[in-house]
């Protein structure tokens, strides 16, 4: 169990750094425009999301917190 609870700990760390170091990311995603029967026209947008800081500074804090507290649980 405590070494469940590290591994969460280590994940929720990575990401909030990852979080913090490179907040916005872009992906792509089609849309159907038209459809005239059989056929279908689609546009693919790029979009970007950004991640907001006080998400990514609580996933930080919440995974020093497991780390730190993850070996003194008892079973």
């Amino acid at each position: 169990m405590q070494r469940l609870v590290i591994a969460l700990g280590v994940i929720l760390l990575v990401l909030g750094v990852i979080g913090l170091v490179h907040p916005n990311f872009n992906y792509h995603q089609q849309e159907e425009v038209a459809k005239l029967g059989p056929i279908k026209a689609t546009v693919d947008e790029e979009k970007t999301t950004q991640i907001p800081a006080a998400l990514s500074i609580t996933l930080l804090v919440a995974g020093i917190g497991l780390v730190v507290l993850g070996p003194r649980m008892k079973q």
